[in-house]
């Protein structure tokens, strides 16, 4: 499909103005929240992504009404006739996101039962889902697992539970936010994840009528209600967004005025810019990011979830420190995989060794696995234009970013995937100044320079 590959001409800088929106990793785990009220909810600030369309797929399956406001970037969700859906259609959503996961709680609070289909996402390590039913059945629900997917029945209402994570997952805090809130009784969550776009996610609750308590030491305390009520709330922005094209700057020499990106989500992140020899400037309106000429620093740097460095800005970040002068050691502690995608930088010029060893302060969990999940990278590189097929969300984009700083001309296979989490990407690549186009635009610009 010629709409799935991309032609990047490389070599110059990325400058100018984008806008971003309401947050991947926040926008839809709202959405999913809806369910769980009795009246309509109200959500803003909305990305037009293909995860936004895979939840709205699903909620108009279960009977939730979903239109667009009057604002731009707005839904209205109504889930006054909820219903069962059809096995058939909610596998159809099979393998085009994670999401569905999050709809068991809401689903057993709102009918009793749940079909999840098989699930998708980045290849970028474990991301296993049985944790996510052991947790179900603490609150109460059976589960039956089938070829085509797994039922969850609750035959009686959930029960709250104490439950502490071995690892403080997203995913995991998400599932349990979403079923303690209508549970009976207490719920105590221990090694929570304590990411903004939880923190958001408990302000929508809260809203909506939940009683929800955040404590110092990654513990969350819910009092399950009785009853909760739609929600009207703006999504906060995406912080892992505004840090890809952060490194899109720096990584081309660029400057780039990201609108609607904030200081305190990316603070941990903004210190690293800073170090690695970026520059930036914050207004009430967004944060300009830019290169500052010279050469840029070689750094250590480990992964870690929040409040440390995201696993969601290594990649693109990675692409930058191969314009360092020195080597740069990298620790990925988040996902044990991620860093497979250095592969393809290498060919297009980039110096990265990967280590199965923890090349970091702290030893993680892959350190004894055979994993190889830390880097060094020695710079600067001169990169060249290459064959690169988009692996992931973030390595996809970081692709972009390699080819955008190369020289030459790079063909990108599989951009549809950056869709996922990056609304209008190549509108808003065009209006930094990039030079990039589909290759059947290509062939007809072809033609008429022949002709």
């Amino acid at each position: 499909m010629t709409d799935d590959v991309l032609l990047v001409h490389g070599g110059n800088p990325l400058e100018g103005e984008i806008q971003i929106r309401g947050a991947k990793n926040l926008v839809p785990k709202a959405m999913v929240a809806a369910l769980l009220g009795q009246g309509p909810s109200r959500l803003r600030n909305v990305p037009d992504i293909r995860d936004v369309k895979v939840v709205r797929g699903l909620l108009q399956l279960h009977g939730v009404t979903v239109r667009t406001g009057d604002e731009d970037g707005e839904l209205i969700l109504d889930p006054s006739h909820v219903e069962s859906a059809n096995v058939a259609d909610i596998d159809a959503h099979a393998g085009s996101s994670r999401i569905p996961i999050l709809f068991c709680g809401p689903l057993l609070h709102r009918l009793g039962h749940a079909f999840i289909p098989g699930l998708g996402g980045c290849d970028i390590g474990g991301r296993p889902v049985d944790f996510h039913f052991e947790v179900l059945r603490q609150f109460g629900a059976t589960i039956e697992k089938h070829p085509q997917g797994t039922y969850l029945v609750a035959t009686q209402r959930l029960r709250g539970t104490k439950i502490e994570l071995p690892y403080p997952s997203v995913g995991a805090t998400e599932q349990v936010l979403l079923t303690a809130v209508l549970a009976e009784g207490v719920t105590e969550l221990r090694n929570a994840a304590i990411e903004p776009e939880i923190v958001d996610l408990i302000c929508v609750l809260q809203k909506m009528g939940a009683i929800i308590s955040l404590g110092t030491d990654r513990t969350i305390l819910v009092t399950g209600v009785d009853e909760l009520d739609g929600y009207t709330h703006r999504a906060l922005p995406d912080r892992l967004e505004a840090a890809s094209w952060a490194c899109a700057a720096l990584a081309t020499k660029g400057d780039i005025y990201v609108r609607g990106a904030e200081q305190i989500p990316m603070m941990t992140f903004l210190n690293t810019f800073r170090k690695v020899g970026g520059a930036y400037e914050i207004d009430d309106e967004g944060i300009r990011f830019w290169h500052p000429g010279g050469e840029l620093k070689a750094i250590a740097l480990e992964t870690d979830v929040h409040p440390g460095f995201q696993t969601d800005w290594q990649q693109p970040l990675v692409v930058a420190l191969t314009q360092a002068t020195g080597l740069s050691i990298v620790h990925e502690t988040v996902y044990e995989s991620r860093l497979g995608f250095t592969g393809a930088l290498n060919q297009m010029g980039a110096h990265i060794q990967l280590y199965s060893e923890c090349l970091g302060g702290t030893p993680c969990r892959f350190g004894a696995r055979n994993f190889m999940h830390s880097a060094v990278v020695s710079g600067p590189s001169k990169l060249v234009g290459g064959e690169l097929v988009i692996p992931d969300l973030r390595g996809g984009f970081s692709y972009l970013i390699a080819a955008l700083a190369a020289e030459g001309t790079s063909t990108v296979h599989g951009i549809d995937l950056i869709n996922r989490g990056y609304e209008n990407f190549m509108d808003k690549l065009r209006d930094l100044g990039a030079h990039i186009e589909l290759p059947a635009a290509a062939e007809v610009a072809e033609v008429q320079l022949t002709a």
